[in-house]
């Protein structure tokens, strides 16, 4: 793939602005967060970094013992966190950070230096795109993406990039928000949510990816929705961060609505 082909909304947003830097994430994640057991009466930027973590692990926790024999790879790494978290607390065999952004690439391997120095060969980033997988047929045990799907202009070619390169019985794990199906769905998240309507965001359906997770040979795929752990602490924190109107707060009334919903979804090869 030429990544000189990113999207316009995408390269601006994790290239010269920096997603990492608003004040509604913190601490180098990128991700809306799982807020089970955190304090919601005055979240601090320590409580939104302990949210972003949470979500990594739910998503890794899916990974089966023995571990230490698991080869991973992320894709849509971003800051390269969550990767270098998962080789830490988890012990994986190794896990390859991928993302099309060559400024998240850049700054990945910066911020975690001292951890592919502890780990070089067990811990790598490296560009690549969702529909053009940088690894070898049935190279893998483990493909995970935390809240990048969201983004992937679709997935069809995902789904079927990541049969490709995952062996017999190796796992896909995905968490991110899905679009509700219906005919106005996708103009109404429009009016409503700013990253939707610049372009950034794309309305994907869950029915719609498990359609194409079978079409590409996954079986076994389960689907957890968890918006009540992610929606209603993620607006908590923002309330006290971003100016009262931001567009961000119209995250939860789009969940209460049931415009969106975040998931969790695991297939099988």
């Amino acid at each position: 793939m030429d990544h000189n082909h990113i999207p316009p909304t995408v390269r601006r947003t994790y290239g010269t602005d920096d997603l990492s830097t608003a004040p509604s994430f913190a601490g180098g994640f990128i991700n809306f967060g799982d807020w089970q057991g955190i304090d919601l009466a005055a979240p601090t930027p320590e409580d939104r970094v302990r949210s972003q973590e949470q979500l990594y692990r739910r998503a890794l926790r899916v990974f089966e013992e023995p571990r230490e024999r698991t080869r991973l790879a992320e894709v849509g790494c971003g800051r390269g966190l969550g990767a270098a978290l998962a080789l830490r607390e988890f012990r994986f065999a190794s896990v390859t950070g991928v993302d099309i952004h060559p400024d998240q690439i850049e700054r990945a391997r910066a911020v975690n230096a001292l951890a592919l120095a502890t780990y070089p060969d067990r811990l790598a980033y490296t560009l690549g795109s969702a529909d053009e997988l940088p690894f070898p047929d049935a190279s893998l045990d483990g493909v995970f993406s935390v809240e990048a799907a969201q983004h992937f202009r679709e997935l069809t070619s995902f789904a079927r990039e990541s049969a490709r390169v995952l062996r017999s019985g190796g796992r896909l794990v995905v968490t991110t928000f899905f679009a509700a199906p219906g005919a106005d769905i996708a103009e109404r998240l429009k009016i409503l949510l700013a990253s939707f309507a610049d372009g950034l965001d794309i309305p994907h359906t869950l029915g719609d990816f498990t359609t194409d997770l079978a079409a590409a040979g996954f079986t076994s795929v389960s689907v957890e929705p968890i918006g009540p752990d992610v929606w209603p602490g993620l607006d908590r924190y923002l309330a006290d961060t971003v100016p009262a109107g931001h567009w961000t707060r119209n995250f939860l009334p789009a969940w209460r609505d049931g415009l969106l919903d975040y998931h969790l979804l695991t297939a099988t090869r």
